[in-house]
């Protein structure tokens, strides 16, 4: 593993018994592209056992209510929130109003995984300088988690959770998302170790936005981390294609039934 950063976060994950990885970067439902930080994702996974990996983007979550912000203080986490579901909320933490306002948000699909989790770590690309706008989403509905324990003085339900950052960039401000995130993450109650916290990002060049630069972005981001192009989104491909799969079997069962 020639890359120093790649590999001290593989030998650091290798030691945690259950990992949880969201990918946050999105294309078009019909698009054959892969994001980056979606291959770096899966390409660490093969690297490790017991991961877990969840796409944020497919999943219906809705946007944070600001509940944490009203006039009357922070209603946020508090514990008549608690999502009534042993399904979806079996550590009993889940405590969000848009997740009991809207019955089929999605967010519980995050939050079971985590509780039960050693370590989470989140890939994305970096968009006009800062997190794309499917981590953001994510990081205000979890928002909960911090006010639990911040403002109510209930448990700090991360407090042995590892949390990470991976993210790529083009050419602008990847180095201050990191730094900031890990604050973020940090303010949330996670720890946050330095291994997993890292950027790759093309070039310095903030205004090289020529279409050569975006066409080779791609080749030297594979070349530096090893990924084999052969392998890699190839895979990645095949396994969007078997989950399509089974959407239009459970569809078809369900108008069959």
């Amino acid at each position: 593993m020639s890359n120093k950063k790649l590999g001290d976060a593989i030998r650091y994950l290798k030691k945690k018994k259950r990992v949880l990885f969201i990918t946050t970067s999105n294309r078009w439902s019909g698009s054959k592209d892969v994001p980056k930080s979606t291959i770096l994702a899966y390409f660490i996974a093969d690297q490790l056992k017991n991961v877990k990996i969840i796409d944020v983007t497919k999943l219906k979550i809705y946007s944070c209510e600001g509940n944490n912000s009203e006039a009357s203080g922070n209603d946020c986490g508090v514990r008549k929130a608690v999502l009534k579901d042993k399904l979806k909320n079996p550590s009993g933490y889940h405590r969000c109003w848009a997740s009991i306002n809207n019955k089929d948000d999605g967010l519980w699909k995050i939050s079971k995984e985590l509780f039960e989790s050693d370590v989470i770590v989140f890939f994305g690309s970096v968009r006009w300088g800062q997190m794309n706008a499917y981590y953001q989403k994510l990081i205000e509905r979890l928002n909960w988690i911090q006010s639990m324990w911040a403002t109510h003085k209930d448990e700090n339900t991360i407090k042995n959770i590892d949390a990470g950052l991976i993210c790529i960039g083009q050419n602008w401000n990847e180095l201050n998302v990191v730094k900031t995130q890990k604050k973020v993450l940090g303010y949330f109650g996670f720890k946050t170790p330095k291994e997993l916290f890292w950027s790759w990002q093309y070039t310095k060049n903030i205004n090289d936005e020529s279409q050569e630069s975006y066409k080779k972005a791609f080749d030297r981001f594979m070349n530096e981390f090893n990924i084999d192009k052969n392998i890699y989104p190839l895979k990645l491909k095949v396994i969007n294609n078997k989950n399509n799969i089974k959407k239009i079997i459970k569809i078809l069962l369900y108008l069959i039934y």
